[in-house]
């Protein structure tokens, strides 16, 4: 096998396009290589089964050659993986899918959170409160560039959080207790972070602030780039969630 050629890497569609006349021009999220794009050539031909093969959310073993950022798909190997078969359960697959496309660097491989993305999937294929996966997924997305932080701790002064005050959140430093300049959010209740620290997505409480939380990280992170999967989230069929 050339160096130049790969095969059998783990991957899932996270995004595709027309691309000339027949093909497809296919983002992937891959264990090994990170977020990448493969040209499928004639996939879009109705005689072609790349077209039907290369869908979001579905687990796959694929093959490539080619160098720089730009490979041409040579191997689909479709395996079984779980149905999002819910609006809702569709939609939040669509908004994790929108979040690596527009953040995540090319050929920078994350493996936790490619093991995270599967267990989101799982976990979104079973249940209709999606807001815990989203929330967690995020925190795993935002940990792998390198904005982890824990929902105990004051990074400024390093005390724990005390559930009787109130406390800030800073995308650089996670969350504080002074009101600094990189401050965006304010009037945390410090029993509500405890309760996130100790996993509990339950309590209304709770999460009103992890969404708020994580919603300025995203945002931050995005740097000013469109998140259009967050349109989706309005009506669901009768249904209102909040990415």
């Amino acid at each position: 096998m050339s160096r130049d050629a790969q095969q059998q890497e783990p991957a899932y569609v996270i995004h595709r396009r027309p691309w000339r006349e027949t093909s497809l021009m296919v983002d992937l999220f891959t264990l090994n290589h990170g977020r990448m794009s493969v040209v499928a050539r004639g996939a879009s031909s109705s005689k072609s089964p790349l077209k039907a093969q290369l869908q979001p959310f579905q687990p796959l073993l694929l093959g490539w050659v080619g160098r720089g950022d730009l490979k041409t798909l040579t191997q689909v190997d479709v395996r079984d993986g779980p149905a999002l078969r819910r609006t809702i359960s569709l939609y939040s697959g669509l908004y994790l899918n929108e979040l690596m496309q527009r953040i995540l660097p090319q050929a920078d491989p994350h493996p936790t959170l490619f093991a995270a993305y599967i267990e989101a999937l799982g976990l979104l294929a079973e249940t209709s409160d999606v807001e815990p996966v989203l929330r967690r997924f995020e925190q795993a997305f935002a940990a792998a560039l390198g904005y982890d932080f824990a929902w105990d701790l004051a990074t400024d002064t390093g005390q724990s959080i005390r559930a009787t005050h109130t406390y800030c959140y800073d995308p650089e430093q996670g969350i504080v207790e002074g009101a600094s300049a990189g401050v965006r959010l304010q009037n945390l209740p410090g029993d509500a972070l405890l309760a996130l620290a100790a996993g509990d997505y339950e309590a209304a409480a709770s999460r009103r602030v992890s969404k708020r939380v994580m919603r300025v990280l995203t945002d931050y992170l995005l740097q000013g780039r469109p998140l259009n999967s967050r349109s989706l989230f309005s009506h669901p069929r009768g249904e209102r969630h909040e990415s």
